[in-house]
């Protein structure tokens, strides 16, 4: 950690009323994408077939009770947290596209598109797995494509053939996607692809056309299955499955989470590795770096990377990839987690959570400006109003 005494970081406060409740005795399930659209409405992605029957009783036949069902998977709301669309779920004609067997991140570009991909095997909905990177060996492999949407769900245009995954050099199909973003100044589409392949991969958005792909530290990606992260071995050269996100900043530094090694890799937009750092260094199962956003401030001085094993957003200081601060803890109060795994910011520097697994929501956290930091760990960012301490004081 750099020297405290010195130090500002963001303060965040939980805003507990946020979003409010959803209609038609809706629940949701692992929530497993965040993003948020030129209008700061609030987009996120969940796992219908991750609700345990008992949460589903009014599906029953006979309905055994008036709570609850699924809510449709992509769910829209806008700032004050009213949802305001909701779709998904459905494959469409035959020859169109097939929607994932399991949801896995969401995000909106700068036309307003909405981007899918999805991390399933086989037909059914994925089940739980107390660990994400080991469903990847497990079965076959149905989802090896990412989708993309209108802002009302109607199908635009399929990269990849389901089932028809070759391996991390393969350029026509993906491999259990997690993450996409697309550069607004270039309309290319950047894939974390991710959890059985090792790599970025990057195609023309408009057209699906590929471009280029790459591996940790630049290299060709190589798909030799690793032994198990060990934090006091060398670096490995290759990713560690899942590659769980990408996040490209303004100056045109694209941020990859390289999720169980605990590390972020640093490349240009053609794929020049810049530099690496850790984050937890000694996490094990899971891994620590699940999902990066950026500060809102003129140059982005600030990432947060949410790290669903810990159950804490890290603060870094974007130019050393320091460790500033964290907030949150576990727990299933506002401002604590059960397994964080996405995170994105509004235009306001506000941030946005969710929580795969059981944790099962969503939660804002509202940007209170720089605050001197006095701790490393901040704990659950209650606002002061309430007697907490307020993450980043």
């Amino acid at each position: 950690m750099v020297n405290a005494a010195t130090v500002m970081a963001p303060r965040f406060e939980v805003d507990p009323f946020w979003p409010k409740p959803l209609p038609n005795h809706w629940v949701i399930g692992a929530v497993i994408g965040v993003g948020v659209d030129a209008q700061d409405n609030v987009w996120v992605v969940h796992r219908q077939g991750s609700l345990e029957e008992k949460e589903q009783y009014a599906t029953w036949k006979p309905k055994a009770a008036e709570c609850c069902a699924a809510a449709p998977p992509v769910l829209k709301f806008n700032a004050a947290g009213d949802l305001v669309a909701h779709w998904g779920g459905e494959n469409g004609p035959p020859g169109t596209y097939e929607w994932p067997t399991s949801n896995h991140g969401i995000d909106v570009d700068h036309k307003g598109n909405v981007w899918i991909g999805g991390n399933g095997r086989g037909k059914q909905p994925a089940p739980l797995a107390h660990d994400e990177s080991r469903m990847a060996s497990a079965g076959a492999v149905h989802d090896s494509m990412v989708l993309k949407f209108t802002p009302s769900g109607k199908f635009l245009m399929q990269i990849g053939k389901p089932n028809a995954t070759t391996g991390s050099n393969n350029t026509e199909n993906l491999r259990l996607p997690a993450k996409t973003l697309v550069d607004p100044k270039t309309n290319e589409l950047y894939v974390a692809d991710g959890y059985g392949n090792r790599r970025v991969i990057v195609y023309d958005a408009d057209t699906g056309k590929y471009k280029r792909h790459w591996g940790a530290y630049g290299n060709k990606p190589d798909d030799t299955q690793l032994p198990a992260y060990n934090p006091s071995e060398p670096p490995p050269k290759q990713f560690r499955t899942p590659v769980h996100c990408v996040a490209l900043a303004d100056d045109g530094l694209l941020y990859v989470c390289d999720r169980t090694n605990d590390r972020i890799q640093v490349f240009t937009k053609e794929g020049k590795f810049v530099k690496e750092a850790w984050v937890a260094k000694e996490t094990l199962g899971d891994g620590a770096v699940f999902d990066i956003a950026l500060s809102k401030d003129k140059g982005q001085q600030y990432i947060y990377v949410a790290d669903g094993s810990n159950m804490k957003v890290h603060v870094l200081k974007r130019d050393t990839l320091e460790v500033v601060t964290t907030f949150g803890d576990g727990g299933r109060q506002p401002g604590q987690f059960y397994a964080v795994h996405s995170i994105a910011s509004d235009s306001k520097g506000n941030l946005y959570t969710t929580e795969t697994y059981r944790g099962q929501r969503l939660q804002k956290f509202v940007y209170r400006g720089l605050a001197p930091v006095t701790k490393k760990d901040q704990g659950p960012a209650w606002p002061l109003r309430s007697g907490g301490s307020g993450a980043g004081r």
